[in-house]
């Protein structure tokens, strides 16, 4: 499944972790993509993948 949120863009962010005795890793920061059947602009029932926060602020309308 794609990490990308097709209503927002939304993509995997990186960053460091950094434990108490300051070692630092690389880590990465996945947004929540749920695959969810939508109603886009023309009407059609699909799927799609989204991300719960345009989930939650109804950015879509769900079939």
């Amino acid at each position: 499944m794609s990490k990308i949120c097709e209503v927002c863009g939304k993509a995997p962010s990186f960053g460091r972790s950094v434990s108490h005795s300051h070692r630092v890793t690389n880590r990465m920061f996945r947004p929540n993509i749920q695959k969810v059947t939508i109603r886009d602009e023309k009407g059609r029932v699909r799927k799609a993948n989204v991300c719960t926060s345009c989930m939650k602020a109804g950015k879509v309308e769900r079939a």
